[in-house]
């Protein structure tokens, strides 16, 4: 009979053997290290999912109750490093402005339909950095960029659906964007984004069709870690070159004519942008370390189960056997307990110490300008072909391989920093047109070493500094340095000081596409141009409970590079003149000896009750206008109400307002689909000064966010632009829905 029982026993007991964190393994049983979070005595797995002792909380026996949960993180480009980050893309705070194309605080001149080039005005937001697909850089609002695009880990799938619109068929902007994440286990998981916007704007001839898929997955083990990322984009965009005379917009009796939007003339027709982007990117590293066993207070360990506990899930033959039978009840107790003692393994985790890294970044890209019926005189140049039929072809591509080999932080004690070195060899290659309807290919090589110290761990202190030289290729003798850092600090009990400040130097030949181009109306070949030399210091201060928010930057380039427009007086045209129909039309590429930039920006939100306020002012200064102008303020205001209704439906309604000074800000180029500075050698046209006025109710119900809103409700006569010749939109009623389903 003993020999019976103990048997069953010892078969029950491997059923009902449970995990390293006190789970029923016949549920979940992969096997997994936990680690304890310090914090609270919690266990984290590898990929962070966080649970506690004697409860699984991944799994569910009853599908009804799915688990809700996730984290997103974003990578550095160059080694692959995961840098935690906030799920933007079910922000409900403000979501009304999510599909504006003049940015959150309204900060971007842009051509007024949909996804159309966009620029800054505020300096200190642009992104500098070297990118040698230059004609990608100015569509920030719809190409999603690797360092920008987040991975997920999810307890459930998750799908969003998001669904914009504005305008009817003949006018109007849709815009339908899908996303999905799951999981294939605790350490890997795939998604992808689905992304189609469609504008036929209010304006003559400037229709945006813009089509882009993002696919990714990732493996997040000890050992080894993958992440792969796909992104193809295909934007056309159509050129209408700004429209005849301003004074359509600005006062309209004057012209004797009163044109609707659709009807106002402009100066191109038949004309058209076209980017085919595809851009595959692999980064995977391998850890090697060592195991060590994890300490636990006796409070966190699992209490033995008690007598009942253990015997209650044996066969009720068995414990009618054993209520009779005080010896074999005994020995059961002993080997039940003992069996319970032997799962209960002590907790481990592994600890990195060296890591071998590799990421290969591979971009494609495609660019066309295609014009029919052009207009008469409106290019300056025509270098080969017929300058009524423009046919512009434009090729790139971009293979870069990176080997590095990091000591990481944090395993022992002394090791408060890691330390990575790495070496890179990007190989590019340029297809131009040479003017006989061939294509002149370019090919540039270059090899770059670099390192990076960096702080990570800690709650109040952290930096990275890294820098990287070229030794071998085109650009040989460029040099990049660059440091960041942050610091917490508590003010009492009331509130955080949050600061960071970042240093940036570098040295560095200008890109391909200001060295060479070649069209039918633009054409250029500067071998001569000088190396820019950048040194900028910003830094931001923020008290995270009072909502005040100030960052200052001052930024000196030395050979300052830049696009500038190159304008002809037709012959018998007024010198004086202000319409575009008055000249025709060239850019070129343009170097000035020096430039310094100050901006500071103070942004504080005030609340009282159900009533909140705002506020951002940002200050700049150039010290060279004509070559880099900027307006001297750019406000943003937000006044809202914020409330829920039945405690369940969160309600945010109210108004904002954007302006900036007045300023000659940069014209557009649809020759080269670039921002380029009005010419200097000619009357310049200025924007600004003129207030965008919007109002908008945004809800938020469980999984669901919706809004109304409407843009530039104090259209009129008034100098509405902000683009030389390019109007705002008219008043425009915005609708908007994103929804989140679960597994």
């Amino acid at each position: 009979m003993l020999l019976l029982i103990s048997t069953l026993l010892q078969a029950s007991a491997q059923v009902h053997r449970v995990n390293k964190d006190g789970s029923n393994a016949a549920l979940y049983n992969d096997g997994e290290t936990y680690v304890v979070a310090p914090e609270d005595g919690s266990y984290i797995d590898g990929a962070g999912n966080r649970t506690t002792w004697g409860r699984d909380t991944t799994r569910f026996k009853n599908k009804k109750n799915i688990p809700i949960g996730q984290f997103q993180w974003v990578l550095e480009p160059r080694l692959g490093t995961v840098v935690d980050a906030e799920n933007n893309d079910t922000v409900v705070h403000d979501f009304y402005k999510w599909n504006a194309t003049d940015g959150y605080s309204g900060d971007y001149n842009y051509l007024a339909n949909i996804g159309s080039p966009r620029l800054s005005r505020l300096y200190f937001n642009r992104d500098n950095t070297s990118d040698e697909f230059l004609f990608l850089q100015p569509f920030s609002f719809f190409r999603g960029s690797l360092q920008d695009f987040r991975f997920t880990n999810t307890k459930s799938p998750i799908t969003n659906l998001a669904y914009h619109s504005c305008g009817n068929r003949q006018t109007g902007e849709d815009r339908v964007r899908g996303y999905f994440a799951t999981n294939i286990n605790k350490l890997a998981g795939l998604g992808f984004k689905i992304d189609y916007s469609y504008g036929v704007g209010y304006y003559y001839a400037q229709p945006n069709s813009m089509f882009g898929s993002t696919f990714y997955g990732y493996y997040r083990g000890e050992r080894y870690n993958l992440h792969a990322y796909v992104g193809i984009n295909h934007m056309k965009m159509g050129e209408n070159g700004g429209i005849e005379d301003d004074r359509y917009i600005e006062d309209p009796l004057s012209t004797g004519q009163n044109y609707s939007p659709g009807n106002i003339p402009t100066m191109l027709d038949q004309t058209w942008n076209r980017n085919h982007e595809q851009h595959y990117y692999l980064t995977h590293r391998y850890n090697l370390g060592f195991t060590r066993i994890i300490e636990i207070p006796d409070s966190l360990k699992p209490s033995p189960p008690s007598v009942s506990e253990l015997l209650s899930d044996l066969p009720d033959s068995i414990q009618t056997v054993l209520r009779e039978d005080t010896l074999a009840r005994r020995i059961a107790v002993d080997s039940l307990m003992q069996v319970w003692h032997d799962s209960q393994e002590v907790p481990k985790e592994f600890i990195p110490v060296t890591s071998l890294i590799h990421t290969l970044d591979v971009s494609n890209l495609k660019h066309e300008y295609l014009s029919h019926n052009t207009t008469d005189n409106y290019y300056t140049n025509c270098y080969f072909g017929d300058g009524d039929e423009m046919k512009d072809l434009t090729r790139a591509l971009s293979v870069r391989n990176t080997f590095g080999i990091a000591l990481r932080e944090g395993f022992n004690k002394w090791a408060q920093m890691g330390i990575t070195l790495f070496g890179t060899h990007k190989l590019r290659s340029y297809k131009l047109m040479d003017g006989e309807g061939g294509m002149t290919r370019y090919t540039e090589s270059d090899v770059s070493v670099g390192g990076e110290l960096a702080r990570t761990q800690g709650s109040r202190f952290h930096f990275n500094t890294s820098a990287e030289v070229w030794l071998i290729g085109e650009h040989v003798g460029d040099l990049n340095i660059d440091g960041k850092t942050d610091l917490n600090l508590r003010l009492g009990k009331r509130d955080t000081l949050l600061t960071d400040v970042h240093v940036n130097f570098m040295h560095r030949k200008p890109t391909f596409f200001f060295r060479h181009y070649h069209s039918q109306s633009a054409w250029w070949d500067n071998n001569d141009l000088d190396r820019e030399v950048r040194l900028k210091i910003d830094g931001t201060l923020r008290l995270k409970k009072l909502g005040t928010r100030l960052q200052v930057g001052f930024e000196n380039v030395s050979n300052y590079t830049y696009f500038g427009m190159q304008n002809t007086l037709l012959e018998g045209k007024d010198a004086l003149s202000l319409l575009p129909t008055d000249y025709s039309h060239a850019v070129g590429v343009m170097q000035t000896g020096s430039v310094q930039v100050f901006g500071a920006t103070l942004a504080q939100d005030l609340n009282w009750k159900v009533i909140h306020w705002d506020n951002q002012v940002s200050f700049q200064t150039s010290s060279n206008q004509d070559a880099l102008p900027l307006p001297k303020l750019n406000i943003y205001t937000n006044l809202y109400l914020l409330f829920r209704i039945a405690k369940v439906l969160r309600v945010q309604i109210g108004g904002d307002m954007r302006f900036f000074t007045s300023y000659y800000a940069p014209d557009y180029s649809p020759a080269i689909q670039q921002f380029a500075v009005q010419d200097t050698g000619n009357e310049r046209v200025k924007i600004g000064n003129y207030p965008i006025i919007g109002a908008y109710a945004n809800m938020h119900l469980k999984h669901c966010r919706i809004y109304v809103s409407l843009r530039h409700v104090n259209a009129g006569s008034g100098h509405s632009f902000l683009v030389p010749h390019y109007p705002i939109n008219p008043m425009t009623i915005h609708f908007g829905l994103s929804w989140n389903f679960f597994n």
